[in-house]
């Protein structure tokens, strides 16, 4: 015979089990990293180069740039914040580089460098006027995102006659600058692109500051609550202004990425990157209300993104199948970070 206690004892699952179990539950790339083996497992179905390591090269290849900006945009999001520049950010920061290559006869550093610290201005305007303003993050990098569109293709005719800027194959310090940005790693026989190293690094990196610091804590807490986090001595102005030029450095590097691998660039591009952004970092478990969200969710779900738009490709699909493709993920997404965050709130108490 046994016990009401050894019967309770018996059904109910070890604490320590049990706290394990919420806690992975409560991670918020959990969901992301189903969603990703879900896309993993289809498209290796649908197509048998899918999973080839050329296969694996190109859908890599095509979530990394899109990853190194989408880990920053997290990282502000979780700050409570969004920046609707970045994506035409990665064209400016292009264009100068290129602009100040081709026509004013700079090395490709010093103009890597000048498109750099145009990108940190920029960035740290954009969280100034927000945090002096009080106006919301969405309309003050709206209006920086027209702002730069004009800029971009106003100079570039301007300057070329044309709105596009090419010839930066001939120019001092590409050689090394392609090197650094553009150039491919020989795995199996297929060569595997830099910037996906630079994507994992930015992961890293971004995770560890995140995670392992300070500023980190500090990151959570605005995102959260600013006025309770200003209260507690959280710098709150300093930490939303470097989380915003966190983002356009993270845009530069995409563009310095982009301009030495085609070595062209065009004014008008990056327009609408900076919904993928958003798009891969709210796929990743990043709530959109801040406070909540990761690194390394956000890198999945730009691994996702990569996966599904090159899969599709691979099952020889109508393109057009891949906007369906991302709604139904952000939707789902999206209501499976509130799920998350209600389970969360629940374990909280």
């Amino acid at each position: 015979m046994t016990t009401a206690g050894q019967q309770a004892a018996t059904a109910s699952p070890a604490p320590g089990r049990a706290g394990l179990l919420a806690r992975l539950v409560a991670r918020p790339e959990l969901g992301s990293l189903l969603g990703a083996g879900l896309v993993l497992a289809f498209f290796s179905l649908i197509s048998d180069q899918f999973l080839s390591t050329l296969g694996a090269a190109t859908w890599l290849d095509d979530s990394a740039t899109l990853g190194i900006a989408a880990v920053a945009v997290a990282l502000l999001m979780i700050g409570g914040e969004f920046d609707l520049s970045a994506g035409v950010m990665t064209a400016s920061t292009a264009l100068i580089t290129s602009l100040l290559a081709v026509y004013a006869g700079w090395n490709v550093w010093a103009a890597l460098a000048a498109a750099l610290a145009f990108a940190l201005a920029v960035g740290a305007l954009n969280g100034w006027l927000v945090m002096r303003t009080g106006l919301p993050s969405f309309i003050v990098t709206l209006g920086t995102f027209l702002a730069l569109q004009g800029l971009n293709l106003g100079v570039t005719r301007l300057v070329t006659g044309t709105v596009q800027v090419s010839g930066i194959r001939e120019t001092d310090g590409y050689a090394q600058a392609g090197y650094l940005f553009a150039s491919t790693v020989q795995v199996g026989g297929v060569p595997f692109p830099v910037s996906i190293l630079w994507w994992v690094a930015v992961t890293a990196a971004a995770s560890a500051l995140l995670v392992r610091t300070r500023f980190g804590n500090w990151v959570f807490a605005i995102g959260g609550s600013a006025p309770s986090a200003r209260q507690v001595g959280v710098p709150v102005v300093r930490s939303k202004v470097l989380l915003f030029m966190g983002t356009a450095a993270a845009a530069w590097l995409v563009g310095a990425i982009n301009l030495m691998r085609y070595t062209t660039v065009q004014a008008g591009q990056g327009v609408g990157l900076e919904f993928q952004f958003i798009i891969a970092a709210v796929i990743g478990g990043c709530l959109m209300t801040g406070g909540y969200g990761s690194a390394v969710g956000a890198s999945i779900g730009a691994l996702i993104f990569g996966m599904a738009r090159q899969g599709i490709v691979f099952a020889r699909w109508n393109s057009d199948w891949f906007m369906l493709f991302l709604g139904a993920m952000l939707i789902s997404a999206v209501l499976v970070n509130n799920a998350v965050r209600r389970r969360t709130e629940r374990v909280r108490r």
